[in-house]
């Protein structure tokens, strides 16, 4: 998203520099313009009418121009199309239509040799490599438009490029080679002292600062950044660079100024109903008084931030405004509250990492549809090799016809063999990345559920009579995660983890999820089976017996381990898959929630089934059982639970 903004505002510096208050779309239809009068006030009009907020609108308008530029066989109007194209895709998210469209209009730009549109498609294409995490070859793009742009001395290009590159060396918590860059862009700027660029670049170099934990010099170039951006009006820049300076002084604890900048920040925003730019500052505000132990204070901003990043969809400002909510909470004492948003902060970090692995699914999606389009390539000059060594063949007929012949054939044959070699390599990457895409999405989804998902686009939820839902959790998890480190913390959950995923596995049982340290399963779907609730108990049983060969190896070792408790119950469910993106397979229902209880009410090694389970298992001579009697579960009430063992 930053990428994209960034881009958003680069651009616009850029191409409406100079603008004037003009009716953008009345030159476009007044023909008495020339041609590329008309083609450019088109382009504008669509960029600053829809760009912003409308992508998916000027896609279908740009055809208006991309005909227009059929009739009149105009190069340069056919460029503006398919650039506008390429840019509403990027903007929209579709990174794979992005690059075809922006090498197109590359390509249109080259045959009209329009440099300066040659530059800004190279720098399009490098921000789209940027956004799908292939940095390198975004540079290589970005770098090859900034030698175009250093060439025909066009500064506002320039700046652009330089401010690109340090943005991806800054996203990549890089200051000192994003310095370098901004500092480029800085002695062409500063020779217009009052320009929004020269704000927008002192701006970066002051987060650069930031990032370096210079603070003092941070400072120093956000006040100047701050100083043009009153002079010349601009309320939205003024607003973000009030943001900047007060996070300055809330790294520093000074967060009484800290508070005061945040709030004239928020002002601006509220001024001008910029509510999306809101989100962070109400989060930072509710920090501050976090900070200050004014939780009620905290608990009001916090919420804003909370439903906001909700109705934007920004999940990890979610998670935030949430840990937030749970500190001021636990502050006030509120112990419900603290929990009720600790467990919205546990759901929201797995969804988290549902969007992460989503994103690595996209990128690996891109880089085979790059892939395949260099293979489309190949065979395209595959045939014209073909077509000119059979005319070359047709000229030389009458020349030594026999060893014409012969060295065609080997000419032909060399070369059919080298490109059959990188065509078969090729198509066996495109395979490789097809068989990773797979693999990851059955280590998402059932293999049912993956099939009927990828044969009909959808999965439709079902209804489940008898499934035994199980659950885990380890005991003391949090006072002992605070004497490990964190690579040790996550290096021992993986390794119980996997532990019961192979156990899952062995049992015919289906993975459900993670969530921190608890492990969830469910027996009898996607496909229901006879023996399922007997597995689910056998799977509970060994994932004990390997929690307790775990714990004497450590205590042998005398370090520290976890113990576990699990519980099961058996029952209805509802099973399947929601939404259209981050797919992930999941059971609703209060089997579900009465699970969780046999879990919480069970004892350290122990198998707690409830009632339910029992009566399902009861005669089946593998187990023994011992009645607990009923048991105060919360928000159930007393409920009849048992111990089961293997016999």
């Amino acid at each position: 998203m930053k990428n994209i903004i960034t881009s958003l505002v680069l651009f616009c510096c850029l191409f409406l520099v100079n603008a004037q208050e003009e009716n953008y779309y009345d030159i476009w239809q007044d023909e008495t313009k020339t041609d590329s009068t008309r083609a450019k006030a088109y382009y504008t009009y669509l960029f600053i009418e829809y760009m912003f907020d409308k992508p998916d609108s000027a896609i279908i308008l740009v055809d208006n121009l991309k005909s227009f530029a059929e009739q009149n066989n105009d190069l340069y109007s056919l460029g503006l199309s398919e650039d506008i194209r390429a840019r509403s895709h990027f903007y929209n998210g579709d990174y794979v239509n992005a690059l075809k469209e922006s090498n197109k209009a590359l390509k249109t730009f080259q045959e009209q040799g329009d440099r300066l549109k040659i530059s800004q498609s190279l720098s399009l294409i490098g921000e789209i490599y940027s956004d799908q995490g292939d940095y390198l070859r975004a540079i290589n793009y970005i770098n090859r438009s900034a030698k175009i742009a250093e060439e025909i001395e066009n500064e506002t290009q320039i700046v652009s490029t330089n401010n690109l590159i340090g943005n991806i060396y800054s996203n990549q918590e890089d200051p000192n080679n994003a310095l370098k860059y901004y500092e480029k862009s800085l002695l062409i700027t500063e020779k217009k002292q009052n320009s929004l660029s020269h704000a927008n670049v002192l701006q970066d170099i002051g987060v650069a600062y930031d990032q370096l934990e210079d603070y003092n010099k941070a400072l120093q170039y956000y006040n100047q950044s701050e100083k043009i951006y009153k002079e010349v009006g601009e309320q939205v820049g003024l607003s973000n660079i009030l943001f900047l300076k007060g996070s300055v002084y809330a790294n520093q604890n000074q967060f009484n100024i800290a508070l005061e900048f945040f709030k004239e920040s928020l002002r601006l925003d509220e001024e001008f109903q910029i509510e999306y730019n809101s989100i962070i500052k109400f989060l930072e505000i509710g920090d501050v008084y976090l900070n200050t132990n004014k939780f009620r204070e905290a608990i009001k901003n916090c919420k804003k931030s909370l439903t906001l990043s909700d109705k934007y969809g920004l999940l990890g400002i979610k998670s935030t405004s949430c840990s937030c909510l749970y500190e001021a909470y636990k502050g006030l004492g509120n112990a419900n509250q603290a929990l009720y948003y600790n467990d919205r902060v546990e759901q929201i970090e797995d969804s988290l990492k549902e969007e992460e692995l989503a994103l690595k699914l996209q990128q690996m999606e891109f880089a085979k549809q790059v892939e395949a389009d260099s293979l489309k390539q190949v065979e395209i000059d595959l045939r014209k090799e073909m077509a000119f060594q059979a005319d070359l063949g047709k000229k030389n007929r009458n020349k030594n016809i026999a060893i014409g012949a012969g060295l065609l054939f080997l000419i032909l044959a060399g070369g059919f063999y080298s490109r059959w070699r990188y065509t078969k390599k090729s198509k066996n990457v495109i395979e490789k990345e097809k068989e990773k895409s797979e693999n990851l999405l059955l280590n998402i989804l059932p293999a049912e559920i993956a099939e009927e998902l990828k044969t009909k686009g959808r999965a439709d939820a079902r209804d489940f009579d008898n499934v035994s839902i199980l659950f885990t959790d380890f005991k003391g998890f949090t006072q002992a995660s605070e004497k490990l480190s964190a690579k040790e913390l996550i290096e021992e959950i993986n390794y119980c983890f996997k532990a019961f995923d192979h156990i899952c596995t062995k049992y015919s049982i289906e993975k459900i999820k993670t969530i921190g340290d608890a492990y969830m399963a469910a027996g009898g779907l996607p496909v229901p089976s006879e023996d399922s609730i007997k597995n689910t108990v056998l799977a509970g049983l060994e994932m004990q017996k390997f929690i307790t060969t775990r714990i004497a190896e450590k205590k042998e070792q005398n370090e520290i381990f976890f113990e576990m408790r699990l519980g099961i119950h058996t029952g209805p469910v509802v099973a399947g898959i929601v939404g259209l993106r981050k797919f992930q397979y999941d059971i609703w229902g209060d089997t579900v929630n009465t699970a969780a209880r046999m879990e919480s009410s069970g004892e350290i090694g122990k198998v707690n089934i409830s009632e339910s389970t029992y009566n399902h298992i009861k005669s089946d001579i593998l187990f023994s059982f011992k009645s607990r009697g009923k048991i105060q579960a919360k928000g159930k009430g007393e409920v009849e639970m048992f111990f089961v063992n293997k016999v």
